[in-house]
């Protein structure tokens, strides 16, 4: 209930959940809402279990999609599943489709997610992700919905943030959060984002002063940096044409601190380096007019070993992890830091 609400990109994976199991019943309500992004595989789940009932409500209704893939759901199995006002980005294989039933599912004017009993298309909104051979002068792409969708926050001043203990239960007590609120979900949602272990190969810290950014940027990168992000969000949900493009430090592969916002009471980023990537800045034109309309910065992450084969990003793309860079624009007050040049 109320699982991965507002964290930066949960991946989970239930596997052989509750199969073969007699009467059990399970209920994810409110499972990621809000999430930045996030991938689920659920394998296997109920598989051959008795009269048991699973109840998805308001599932994967996240601010950029994520993924989710139910394989073998419910098959050979007497139990039923109920999935309302489910999210886009899905895939069901295999499942049984006697007692399942789809309510308000892919609750989403946008969305294309269609269900068979083999294999459902996900959709994964239109240039989210691209190749980075996009990023040359005359291509026309479509550019995603880059408006920060964020409440309105502000940093706390230094001095008042080292007053603060970063602690769940005792920011709990600060802000006078009960057991099950809203900000008790954010709290601890967030918290368990800034205190997990890094991935392999990056380096990560969360943030709640300009002052604490600009110490881990250098702390990464050497003193000598600046910090970039695109300029506006005109071209949003529309196709832009790439201008001239310009590759930070030559168009070599360097270092950068991209910085994201967490849903938080006060504004909380979280930032953090992964290795392998180039960073560009380009030109945007409408291209009807060829008037200037933005100035983008795009990251390309080069080693993407790591990611989950059901990453929306392979889904648009195609391929696989490991085998192809993924590039994706900076959002509407996220940014990246990177050398000055």
């Amino acid at each position: 209930m109320n699982y991965g609400i507002n964290m930066n990109v949960p991946e989970e994976n239930f596997s052989n959940y509750g199969a073969r199991t007699t009467g059990g019943t399970q209920a994810f309500t409110n499972y990621r809402n809000q999430a930045n992004v996030g991938d689920t595989s659920f394998s296997s789940y109920d598989k051959g279990s008795n009269q048991g009932a699973a109840t998805f409500t308001s599932y994967g209704q996240s601010f950029n999609e994520g993924s989710d893939t139910f394989k073998g759901y419910a098959l050979n199995s007497t139990s039923k599943a109920a999935f309302k006002e489910y999210g886009v980005n899905t895939t069901f294989k295999d499942y049984n489709k006697d007692g399942v039933s789809f309510s308000g599912y892919t609750n989403a004017t946008t969305s294309s997610a269609h269900i068979s009993g083999s294999l459902a298309k996900k959709w994964v909104e239109p240039g989210k992700f691209f190749r980075e051979s996009m990023l040359k002068e005359g291509t026309i792409m479509p550019m995603p919905d880059i408006k920060d969708k964020m409440p309105k926050r502000s940093f706390l001043p230094r001095s008042v943030l080292t007053k603060l203990p970063f602690s769940t239960s005792e920011l709990k007590r600060i802000f006078k959060a009960s057991d099950e609120s809203s900000m008790d979900k954010m709290i601890k949602d967030s918290m368990g984002e800034c205190t997990r272990a890094p991935s392999a190969g990056e380096t990560k810290r969360c943030v709640g002063s300009v002052e604490d950014m600009i110490d881990f940027a250098t702390s990464v990168l050497g003193r000598d940096i600046t910090v970039r992000s695109t300029e506006n969000v005109n071209g949003s949900k529309k196709n832009v044409m790439v201008s001239k493009v310009k590759g930070i430090n030559g168009g070599k592969v360097t270092k950068s601190v991209s910085c994201h916002q967490s849903l938080f009471p006060y504004l909380l980023y979280y930032c953090h380096s992964v290795p392998k990537v180039r960073v560009y800045e380009a030109d945007l034109l409408d291209p009807n007019t060829k008037a200037k309309i933005n100035h983008g910065v795009a990251i390309c992450h080069l080693d993407t070993t790591a990611w989950s084969p059901t990453h929306g990003a392979f889904l648009a793309l195609g391929s696989g992890p490991g085998k192809i860079e993924v590039c994706h624009w900076i959002f509407e007050n996220d940014m990246t830091w990177t050398i000055a040049n």
